[in-house]
């Protein structure tokens, strides 16, 4: 499917589709299949400041969501897109948060990601820690490796940069190097794809913008895209 509403659930899709690849890029790899795009209050519930790795758990959960469904016959034993409390009780039922979790604005990030995708779906996840933004270059071609074999979008994390982000594509250029960032911290009525790109909520960003002082974690949902694994 292209770029656009899906009018199931009012959400849009896949908003990084049509965004023009940077001037000179000789390599590029992209997610394949669907996500939803989710955001802060974009289900009525305001998670601002502290909601944003909920939400991109959330996108991925709707790729995996529409994969696993692709590969089943019968759809209604599949976990549906967690809410953020839902988030929340299952983190605290595995043994991962203290109840005192329940009903907080506590954030998190990739390693709950992992946690939470492993425990709905059985989908195991690879964690790649990154220890400074400047080592982000290091872990490039493991990223082109990843979309060109699973397809899944990638959640990434940080300490200093605490604004979590959707990875779905990655590209080479002779100068340069640049991930496809889909960002959850939109806040009101994600109408079309042309605008949310057009204000950079869906963005090619150079990895020399990425914070030096931070580290970030990346998260790789191990599950192969149907249209991977049919051309396999």
């Amino acid at each position: 499917m292209g770029g656009g509403r899906d009018y199931r659930c009012d959400l849009l899709r896949n908003i990084h589709e049509g965004l023009p690849l940077p001037e000179g890029v000789t390599e590029s790899a992209f997610v394949v299949g669907d996500y939803l795009f989710y955001h802060y209050g974009c289900d009525g519930f305001d998670d601002r400041g502290w909601g944003c790795g909920y939400r991109t758990l959330m996108s991925l959960c709707s790729w995996l969501r529409g994969q696993i469904s692709n590969a089943k016959s019968n759809t209604g034993s599949i976990a549906p897109v967690p809410s953020n409390h839902r988030v929340q009780e299952i983190l605290v039922e595995i043994g991962d948060k203290e109840k005192n979790f329940l009903g907080s604005k506590q954030w998190i990030g990739s390693v709950e990601v992992c946690l939470v995708i492993d425990t709905l779906y059985d989908v195991r996840c690879q964690i790649i820690h990154v220890k400074s933004g400047k080592e982000l270059s290091e872990h490039v071609d493991t990223l082109v490796t990843h979309f060109k074999t699973k397809g899944s979008p990638v959640m990434m994390g940080g300490d200093t940069d605490v604004s979590s982000k959707g990875i779905v594509g990655v590209c080479k250029s002779a100068s340069d190097t640049y991930l496809l960032v889909v960002d959850p911290h939109y806040w009101g009525e994600a109408r079309d794809v042309a605008s949310l790109q057009a204000s950079g909520w869906a963005k090619w960003q150079s990895i020399s913008d990425f914070q030096a002082s931070s580290f970030y974690n990346l998260c790789l949902p191990q599950f192969t895209a149907k249209l991977l694994e049919t051309s396999s």
